[in-house]
């Protein structure tokens, strides 16, 4: 039977429209000429998970940054690289499609082909397990045609998530070797990149010659760190969600009788609820992040719902908006400790029938208080990485069921004056992930596609492709590749200075910064939002015309250029030995050696272990 994969698509006008947009490259990636300047070794963010992560990657830890650079750039040390022999590469999607990811691929096909038309671009079919069974299609002009700038993963299509058990690893390192791949890149999240890192140092173990690289692309925000600044497919979704959430705004609005909660994507962190929030502007986001700080129970968030809702009802309002992230359930301290024990039961091969039988006494006593579908959805099997099935329980009915049952009380006891609490609940989940991407997201990825080449050229293995600067034009943007050990972190026991790291490195999500300029952002604007209906529609995703190139808020609020900071500490630093040299004034040796012996000082504290904000609880 022949697989649909690589079929050409049948295309609305505006996908033709789409299809023929070319998205256009920073100047430090134009040519047919590689030139990398590498940095200093890198290290981790937490200092004391160094020697957990040095140990478990004796190979890719401690590799340098790489700086992709413009031809008129002038940096004596840089490598140049003209010569290119015809590669082969394979690419593999193994997150969660997200809006771009078919740009990735372009974007690597047209640079391997710019730099040596003899080489060969392999995509493997089904995800991992097409690369487990070595399942490829060749990438071709024709194949790609009526693919650029488009939405999905069904170019290739996708599976498990995962390369991770020993016999999965295997399988990579036999079908890089068989089909004699020079590069693997691999297209998807945090679980993705911190496989793609595992696999990178196995190959180098191995002495296998196929290199390694990372791509972020996932939709929910969370590969955010030092070097990443956005993933690829946020801002689609975001932008997507906005007009959905707004359209909804106003519907509340016009028949002001209806409260509508809605439950947005964001597992572990609740990035694109916050975004779509100031995107948007419902009268309230519940934040995980924020649940989770300050050990709200469900009764918390009920009261402080129920509560906006008798002061609206005060000033005549009786509609609303409320959204909530699908990670909320896992933030709410007694709901994640009861899936954790269903998810130890289950571990231990009792039957789902029986699960609830077993349970502990005060697990057993909030079982039976939540409404029968909510048990049942609690019930469903874990994903892979142990986490609930958080697409399939339905928190925004739990809320809407809780809140009008408070309200009825309320109003039955006379606390309560005003109308009858009625709700309409609302998943956008799948809505935007299989969106058309946004401009941003089709010029990002295509970037990103031509990085992972370089980063090939230049013989580097265990890398991301990196690019910062983002908020800014794309001849602004900085192109790069950090290794994936450096964006490793080890899980801790407690907050504490004392904490001890336990299992294995990887790059965990980012969740949302609650001392961050975006959060911040959100807090002052609360109050308003919450009372003054100050519903904004950002419109439909636009390719061209005034919003084309509107950058989400997460993008543009942040001060992230992470790389570029760090080629700017490098110039003070070759500045200052270029003025303290042997044979300099007293005066100035004396001068340098206070200010460096200060500097020193606050760097040594800011870096121990027990300086606040790097211990990363479970």
């Amino acid at each position: 039977m022949e697989s649909d994969f690589g079929v050409p698509r049948e295309l609305s006008e505006l996908q033709k429209k789409r299809a023929e947009y070319h998205p256009e490259l920073p100047p430090c990636l134009q040519g047919t000429t590689v030139r990398v300047e590498f940095g200093d070794s890198t290290t981790c963010a937490d200092p004391s998970s160094e020697h957990v992560i040095s140990r478990a990657f004796p190979h890719t830890f401690g590799q340098p940054l790489a700086h992709f650079l413009r031809a008129t750039a002038k940096v004596h040390d840089a490598q140049i690289i003209t010569e290119h022999p015809p590669m082969r590469v394979g690419v593999v999607f193994c997150g969660r499609q997200s809006p771009g990811g078919h740009n990735v691929v372009w974007g690597l096909y047209s640079a391997i082909k710019i730099h040596n038309p003899d080489s060969i671009l392999l995509g493997f079919v089904g995800g991992t397990e097409g690369l487990f069974a070595q399942r490829t299609l060749e990438i071709t002009d024709e194949v790609l045609a009526t693919y650029k700038n488009q939405g999905g993963y069904d170019l290739l299509g996708r599976t498990v998530d995962q390369i991770r058990t020993t016999e999965q690893v295997n399988a990579a390192l036999t079908a890089c070797r068989d089909l004699k791949l020079d590069g693997l890149v691999i297209v998807g999240g945090v679980t993705s990149n911190s496989d793609a890192a595992q696999l990178a140092e196995t190959f180098a173990e191995a002495k296998c010659p196929t290199k390694v690289v990372g791509v972020p692309v996932t939709f929910y925000g969370d590969l955010k760190n030092q070097f990443v600044e956005t993933d690829v497919g946020f801002d689609t979704v975001c932008r997507v969600n906005s007009q959905l959430i707004s359209n909804v705004c106003i519907d509340a609005l016009s028949a002001e009788k209806y409260y509508y909660f809605i439950r947005l994507m964001g597992r572990k962190a609740s990035h694109v609820a916050l975004e779509c929030a100031l995107q948007s502007h419902p009268n309230m986001l519940i934040l995980g992040e924020e649940v989770a700080l300050s050990k709200l129970t469900i009764f918390d968030i009920t009261k402080q719902i129920c509560d906006a809702v008798q002061a609206r009802a005060e000033k005549e309002k009786y509609h609303g908006v409320v959204l909530i992230p699908e990670g909320l359930i896992e933030s709410i301290p007694e709901l994640y400790a009861l899936l954790q024990e269903i998810h130890g039961l289950h571990n231990q091969g009792i039957l789902t029938e029986n699960i609830s039988s077993h349970l502990s006494p005060w697990a057993s006593a909030l079982f039976e208080f939540l409404p029968p579908f909510i048990r049942k959805q609690l019930l469903l099997h874990p994903e892979s990485d142990d986490s609930a099935q958080l697409s399939q329980i339905e928190t925004e009915k739990l809320f809407a069921q809780l809140v009008e049952t408070e309200m009825n009380r309320r109003m039955k006891e006379g606390i309560y004056k005003g109308k009858k609490f009625n709700a309409i609940c609302h998943f956008f989940g799948y809505q935007a992930r299989g969106s058309l991407p946004s401009k941003f997201d089709c010029d990002y990825a295509y970037v990103l596609g031509h990085i992972c080449y370089h980063i090939l050229a230049a013989g580097l293995n265990g890398y991301m492709a990196t690019i910062t600067n983002l908020k800014h034009p794309v001849n602004k943007w900085r192109c790069g590749a950090a290794p994936l050990t450096a964006m490793m972190t080890v899980k801790r026991y407690s907050r504490g200075p004392g904490a001890t790291p336990i299992g294995k490195p990887a790059i965990h999500p980012s969740t949302v910064d609650l001392k961050g300029k975006v959060y911040e952002l959100l807090r002052q604007k609360a109050s308003s939002f919450l009372m003054d209906d100050l519903y904004r529609n950002p419109g439909p995703l636009q390719f061209e015309g005034p919003g084309a190139d509107v950058k989400t808020y997460t993008l543009s609020v942040e001060d992230q250029d992470y790389m570029g900071r760090i080629k700017k500490l490098q110039e003070y630093l070759d500045k200052v030995k270029s003025i303290v040299k042997p044979g300099c004034s007293q005066d100035v040796l004396k001068a340098a050696l206070s200010s460096m012996a200060s500097v020193t000082e606050v760097l040594l504290v800011m870096s121990t272990p027990s300086f606040g904000g790097h211990h990363q609880p479970l």
